[in-house]
Formats: structure tokens, sequence, C-alpha cells
């Protein structure tokens, strides 16, 4: 249990004692203020009556002085209580404080950002964060140009830096679609046919984009009305090797250079501790 050092200022021989005020003893206290009695407190908060009297009154004697006006069947703050449960009040939203400050310097610590051109390197580097630094935090978001992003891990389309994966683009399309029973197909086969695309798909978008000038691109932001739409319609829709598989469509691989990519992971020159840390525990796996 926590404990605030206190001087005893009430001790009757005459000495300086240290003694211990834990904080449950203060927040005991607030509670009695809060709740009425010491019958209702020890309900609140989960105690029995004697083991609450117990604690305050162990209070007391550390503090060297009683701090309730005490009847057979009441008690209330006497001047020396009411002054401890303001100290109580300002100790126990200080410890607070301190509790939420260091939990956020933990996390801070803990977090790893990360830009990157696509989603799946970063779905990659989270699970090779999992294996090597359990309990890491990463914090990804998509960027036209990584290798300029203020992010403590970059994962850039071109060296320098680690290999992570490569990713190659498929034509999503129903099974009784006239390219269904292709073994490839290039944009030029697909340019013109109406496309259903994720909005967050990073750098593909500007791929699609410049390879399908003829096609309508129905953008969907959210992935779960995404696939629901998708089982429903003919529209295509494009996946790579690391999609889930859908019912009753069929993926054909993309035979252009450009439906290809190699994405590479580099640290920041301002990167975290725990950033470079991962980095190198990959690049030695």
């Amino acid at each position: 249990m926590p404990a605030v050092h206190a001087y005893n200022a009430f001790s009757t021989d005459h000495y300086a004692l240290e003694t211990y005020m834990e904080l449950e003893q203060l927040r005991q206290l607030q509670a009695v203020a809060e709740e009425g009695t010491i019958s209702a407190a020890a309900d609140a908060l989960h105690l029995t009556q004697p083991a609450l009297s117990r604690s305050i009154q162990r209070l007391e004697r550390e503090l060297g002085t009683e701090l309730f006006r005490r009847t057979k069947n009441h008690v209330e703050f006497n001047e020396a209580g009411e002054l401890a449960l303001a100290a109580a009040a300002d100790l126990t939203a200080r410890a607070e404080t301190l509790r939420r400050d260091l939990a956020a310097l933990s996390r801070k610590q803990r977090t790893v950002t990360v830009a990157s051109a696509a989603p799946a390197p970063s779905w990659r580097l989270a699970k090779l964060a999992t294996q090597f630094m359990p309990g890491l935090i990463l914090d990804p978001e998509l960027a036209a140009n990584p290798e300029r992003a203020d992010a403590d891990l970059r994962i850039t389309l071109r060296p320098p830096g680690h290999q992570l994966m490569t990713e190659d683009l498929y034509a999503n399309v129903p099974a009784e679609h006239r390219l269904a029973g292709r073994r490839h197909v290039r944009f030029a086969d697909l340019n013109g046919e109406p496309f259903l695309v994720l909005t967050d798909i990073g750098f593909w978008m500007d791929v699609v984009r410049s390879y399908l000038p003829d096609s309508e691109l129905l953008v969907q932001r959210d992935a779960t009305v995404f696939e629901q739409l998708l089982a429903h319609s003919p529209l295509l829709a494009f996946s790579t090797q690391v999609s889930q598989p859908r019912p009753g469509r069929t993926s054909i691989p993309l035979a252009d250079a450009s439906a290809h990519a190699t994405f590479f992971l580099a640290p920041s020159p301002h990167a975290s501790a725990s950033a470079r840390e991962l980095y190198a525990a990959i690049t030695r796996s």
C-alpha cells in the first residue's frame, strides 16, 4: 500500500517519530465524510465496521490526535479531523495525478509511432512487435511520403532499410465474371469495370486511379460495410495475398509490375529507444 511519510508533531515522548499514513487510510477518512457514518463508509468500502474503526484509530495514533467527537451512536469530525480531511483530499488527488502521469509516461515509453505507405506492412510489423517485444504499443498511420514523416519507424517503397515484406495486387471478381477463369490479368483488362474500393489502402489508391482511368471507383471507408456490400454485389474489388478469402469470389493475380510492391522498414533519425530496439531485433531475425 502506498505510504506517506509524516512527522509526528503530537508525539508525547518529545522525540521526532517517523510514522506512515497509508493513502488507503486517507481514502477511508474521505469515505466517512462522504457517507456520514463509519458503518455506511465500511459498506461503501466493502469492509467490516470493526476493521474500518481499527484502521481509523491507527491513523489517529499515527497523527497523535483524535479526529472525531464520538458519542454512543454517532461520530463527527472535530477541528483536527476537518484539517486532516482537507489534507487527505489534497494528498489523494495528488497521488491520483501522479498515478495518471506515470501511466501516461509508461505508455509513451512503450509506444512506437509508425508511418507506412500501405496497411499490410503495418500489420506485419505488429506481428513482429508481438514476437520480439510483447507489451510494445504500435501507433501506425498511413503516409503519402513516409520517408519524410515525423514517426519513429518508417515503412517505405524503396531502400534504405530492412526488407519487411512484399505485397501483390489481385483482382477480386465474382465467380461468374467473364475474367474469373483467367490465370492472370492486367490493368488494361480491368479498365472501365466498376470497382468497390476501401479508402485507407495507402499508395495502392494512387496506383488504382492511375491505371484504371475509365473505371468508376465506389469508395467505402468502413471495412465491415465494404465486405457486406461486396458479398451482395457484382462489383469488382482488389485483394492481396494477405486478404481473407471471400466466398463466391475469386482472386486473380495482376501481372503488371506496378501491381507488386516491396516494403522497407527503417528507423527515423529521432526514433525512440524502443523503436530502435525493435528494429534491431527484426534485422537480426
